[in-house]
């Protein structure tokens, strides 16, 4: 990466593993089949843009902007979102793996999590009012003082969320998974 800036780029099949570069701004960029994994990516601006089928698996994305971006396909495994810079923070995932990612004070009002793996992530003091988990699998992923005011899981499955310490009012849930509503009481239902 040369250019401080890229506008209307297209990479692809790039290899930035085990390296990276920051304070670059790329503005209604896709990124198809390209490397991330272990990459420092820190002080970049995202704006726009989508990734395709990219393996970003503990990424460094400290200070990051990401401003309208989509993941589709990629593997997002032990990203820590909650390093990147909040203002305007704008993400949607379709069909992604996030397991160990990290959510701490992320604005995620109406993000999309589709077909998404979601195993032992952590959600933490995040806005994901209006969310939508839609077909996701969120095997022990924690969530912690979040507002999920209108969050939808209806789709969704193995969630467990304590209701005494996050915000669930009108979030809509289905049976069986209402039951990890549960599984801070540790009740037995028959």
């Amino acid at each position: 990466m040369q250019e401080e800036s890229y506008y209307n780029e297209v990479f692809e099949a790039r290899d930035f593993a085990d390296r990276g570069f920051s304070g670059r701004d790329f503005v209604s960029c896709v990124f198809k089949d390209c490397s991330f994994s272990n990459s420092n990516l820190s002080h970049n601006e995202f704006m726009d843009s989508q990734f395709h089928a990219c393996n970003m698996t503990t990424a460094n994305v400290e200070n990051t902007s990401m401003k309208n971006v989509d993941f589709i396909d990629c593997k997002l495994t032990g990203v820590d979102f909650g390093s990147c810079n909040n203002f305007l923070f704008a993400v949607n995932f379709k069909n992604c793996r996030l397991d160990y990612s990290v959510f701490f004070n992320n604005a995620l009002q109406k993000t999309i999590f589709e077909d998404c793996m979601i195993h032992e992530a952590m959600f933490t003091d995040s806005n994901l009012s209006g969310a939508r988990f839609q077909n996701c699998d969120l095997q022990s992923a924690a969530f912690h003082g979040n507002d999920l005011t209108r969050a939808d899981f209806t789709t969704s499955c193995n969630y467990s969320i304590n209701p005494g310490i996050n915000k669930i009012c009108k979030a809509t849930f289905s049976y069986p998974g209402v039951m990890g509503l549960l599984d801070a009481y540790d009740i037995i239902v028959k």
